[in-house]
């Protein structure tokens, strides 16, 4: 096992290393640190609780990592913050451990990239191939899908669930939950659409992207029929479709959010 530990670092003896870690100046890993294989943290990187790191993931400077949740209701209880493999956590980047009303842990997915500034709060559940932009904020308890970019400056309330390959435009304010596939914008966030760059870029088919925007118009654009009975129409018509069907699922999730529409900001 090679390990390379610069000399003005502080790593605790009982942390765990993994095969060819390296770990740059002036950083501290405290001594329930996991480090994954190949893990590197550049330089002045704070590591510290029950935390452990995946493998091939790089931490940029003056990241925090694992420290204590800004929750006042922490009383020290021993959760964890679980991060994936081969993510990129930029400069200043904070993640916190979870809560025992949160079930004890923040989990962060694979193939990440956590720009700089960016902040996962206690008890976030994050999925794979997650894009959050420079100083994108997730509160407490927040669910992100796989494949989900948060542009910079956006915010997502404490609770929300964000569903896979959802697109949230820059300076967004999210308190209410966002369908997959959504295209979302608006200083008092609104859904305004598909991503349909994101379909597009993700490979899906087009008949596949015809259904779900079908489906989508017939959920939110239709007037007369209540959100209920447009719901049931289209799990009746394009139920059989995965998109479709995910997007329902999701709808029909339970939840403490109530669920993002279209309309103006602040609506």
């Amino acid at each position: 096992m090679s390990v390379s530990i610069h000399p003005s670092s502080v790593v605790d003896p009982a942390a765990r290393l993994g095969e060819d870690v390296t770990i740059g100046p002036f950083c501290t890993v405290g001594p329930h640190v996991t480090l994954g294989d190949r893990v590197r943290l550049v330089s002045h990187v704070a590591v510290d609780g029950r935390t452990s790191v995946g493998e091939g993931t790089v931490i940029y400077p003056f990241a925090s990592i694992g420290q204590p949740p800004q929750d006042l209701k922490y009383r020290g209880e021993p959760s964890e913050l679980v991060v994936g493999r081969f993510n990129q956590i930029r400069e200043s980047v904070t993640m916190n451990t979870g809560t025992e009303g949160g079930g004890m842990v923040t989990r962060v997915g694979d193939h990440g990239l956590f720009m700089v500034g960016a902040h996962v709060a206690h008890d976030c559940i994050v999925g794979d191939h997650v894009i959050l932009a420079n100083n994108a904020t997730l509160g407490g308890h927040v669910s992100v899908g796989d494949y989900a970019i948060l542009g910079g400056l956006s915010a997502v309330h404490q609770f929300v669930r964000i569903g896979a390959h959802a697109m949230i435009g820059g300076m967004s304010g999210v308190e209410n939950d966002v369908i997959p596939y959504g295209l979302v914008m608006g200083e008092r966030a609104r859904l305004a659409g598909l991503n349909l760059v994101g379909l597009e870029r993700r490979g899906f088919g087009k008949d596949e992207v015809r259904a779900l925007r079908t489906a989508y118009k017939a959920l939110f654009t239709s007037a007369g029929d209540t959100f209920a009975t447009r719901l049931d129409e289209v799990e009746r018509e394009f139920g059989a479709t995965p998109l479709v069907g995910q997007v329902l699922a999701f709808i029909r999730s339970k939840t403490s959010r109530p669920l993002l529409q279209p309309g103006r900001d602040g609506a």
